[in-house]
Order: C-alpha cells, then structure tokens, then sequence
C-alpha cells in the first residue's frame, strides 16, 4: 500500500459482520464511488488485511482516509465491539503514508453521513413538527446497537459518539422482566444491546418458546438449524406463517422503539431520531404498523414531546460510507 499519493478519499465502515471499503471521488459538491467492495469481517484478521486486498490495482492518489468502526474510540485507537480487532489510526497512517487518518464510530460516521442523502433515501414512521430543528439521534440496530447524538448549535450539526446500547436493558411491563430473568440466567449482565439487536432477536424468541407462548413446529425447527435465525424468524414473522415468529418480531419492534424513545429523551432529538442499521430496512412494513411508535412516545408525561419529533428509516447501507468521505473532508483532515 506504500506509495499511494494523494487525490481521491478512502473510507471504510467497519461492523462486527462486514467491512466495507470504497474510494470516492468529491466533484463539484457531490461523492462520487469509484470503487467499492464488502468483506466479511469475520474472515479478515486484521483492517490491514482487507485494505491490501482492496488497494490491489491502480487506483488515483489518495488525498486522505477516514474509517467508522463499531466501538469506542480513544485517542485515534479502537478496540471493536463486536470484532477480535484492534484498529490505531496512526498506524494506519503510516500504512497509507498519509499525515493522519480519521477512525471514528461508525453510527458517528452514520450521522455525517445524513445531510449526504436525499428525500428517497428515508422511509418516514413519523413526520413530527414542521421545521423540527435542534438536537438529533441515530439508532441502530444490527450486529450489535449503535447510538449516537447529534447537536444542533444553532448553525450546524455535530455528531457526537456513545456507547449508549450498552446501558442497561430496562423491562417495562412483566412480560419483559421475565425476559430480563431468563437473560440474567445466562449473563451477568443484560444490555439493551442484549435485546435490541440481530442476535436478541433470536434470544427473544427463544423466550417466548420455552415460556410457552406459542408452538415450534418441526419445519421451523428445521429452518433455524439450516439458516440465519434471525432471517428465519423475521421472514416467517413477516409472511404470517408462525405465531411464535410473529410475536418475537412484535416484542422486539417494542423493545426498539421503547430503546429509541429513551434516546431521544437523554438528547432532546426534536430535529429527529433516525433509524440505522441492516435490520430497520428489512422490517420497514413491521416498523410502519402501530407497535414501534406506541413504544417509542410512551413515556408519561413526556408522549406530547416524543410526538413532535420526526422519526425516519435510513434506506441507504452507504451513509456511513458517505459520512467518513464527510468526516475526511473537515478542515482539520484536509491534508
């Protein structure tokens, strides 16, 4: 990788299932993909490793880099969340012979991305006050559960990091504090990330299975053990074809809205909460119907401020990778 002059920006979106990298080309106001590929996180050992294998031809100069990573990061260094990887932006630095290189979370990389995409790029569950402005939030759930704010100084936004999912899951009724239990009984701990993710989807369903809420036919035994459990479950949840499906969609729908309610609430998002991740898309019909938003503003004396805020599905996979092109171009990136 030595060598690479400067020119075009390299970013990457980096999340425990995929690694995403892409050269984009700003031109007159607009991030132009020049080229773009997707590991699998999981069978790289290293960033360093995709990036060898993505930067293999020819490509223009680079003129500087930026990578969002699921995970806290200090002082330019990130220990994933979710990956066995251990990402140091001065490293990368030197590995790109560039003066510095941007490493930030990757929903905070989400959210530069946000003023990058258009009116198609959003699907709308709840369209709030007209003219919302101030603080916003970003909610996403996949791998693991992102959170990040986003403040409004009256001029400009700017995104801040939080490693809010990992808070503690808070049950609201007794159906969700025997869910709580059965979680306590398998960790030391319960996280709204434990709940409000690809994997808590299965777990939820694994609940009201032993709980006895519903039956597990042969079929859907068979499916799980063959595909993606998460998939299946939201697949036959979706087409209506297993009750006990339909219910761990519905209670995780819930556990989503409820979860980005507490968000908007901690960082008075009235500019708007948005929904990020793999999963929102996929479920967008479910996250329409009445469930998502009757968690989401029942919060007391607080549901007339949750009504005024607008809440949108992110559409685009690419908003972190426009938002870390963003995030390279600040003032104090350029080189």
């Amino acid at each position: 990788m030595r060598g690479i002059k400067k020119g075009v920006l390299l970013v990457g979106d980096i999340g425990g299932t995929n690694t995403r990298l892409a050269l984009i080309e700003p031109l007159k106001g607009h991030l132009n993909f020049l080229a773009e590929r997707t590991f699998s996180s999981r069978e790289e050992p290293s960033l360093e490793s995709a990036l060898r294998k993505f930067l293999t031809h020819p490509f223009p100069p680079l003129r500087g880099a930026a990578f969002g990573v699921a995970g806290p990061v200090r002082q330019g260094r990130c220990e994933a969340t979710n990956l066995p990887w251990v990402i140091d932006s001065r490293e990368l630095a030197r590995e790109l012979t560039l003066p510095r290189v941007g490493l930030i979370n990757d929903w905070e990389a989400g959210a530069y991305g946000l003023d990058a995409l258009e009116e198609q790029d959003f699907e709308v569950l709840n369209p709030g006050a007209p003219e919302a402005r101030g603080n916003r939030a970003v909610i996403a759930a996949g791998t693991g559960l992102g959170e990040v704010g986003i403040f409004w100084d009256d001029r400009e936004y700017r995104p801040f990091a939080s490693e809010g999912g990992h808070a503690d899951f808070a049950p609201r009724n007794h159906l969700e504090m025997g869910l709580l239990d059965y979680l306590l009984k398998r960790h030391p701990r319960v996280s709204a990330e434990r709940v409000v993710c690809g994997q808590g989807l299965f777990t939820i369903y694994q609940f009201l299975r032993d709980q006895g809420h519903g039956e597990e036919p042969q079929w859907l035994v068979d499916l799980l053990r063959q595909k993606d459990p998460p998939a299946v479950i939201t697949e036959q949840a979706l087409t209506g074809k297993s009750s006990l499906c339909t219910q761990a969609l519905d209670l995780f729908v819930s556990l989503y809205g409820a979860e980005a309610g507490n968000m908007a609430l901690k960082v008075m998002a009235t500019g708007g909460v948005y929904l990020g991740g793999g999963i929102a898309p996929k479920i967008i019909a479910k996250l329409k119907e009445p469930v998502f938003l009757n968690a989401f503003t029942a919060k007391g004396r607080m549901r007339p401020l949750l009504q005024t805020m607008p809440v949108r599905v992110i559409m685009n996979p690419k908003v972190a990778l426009l938002g870390a092109a963003r995030y390279a171009l600040r003032p104090q990136d350029r080189s």
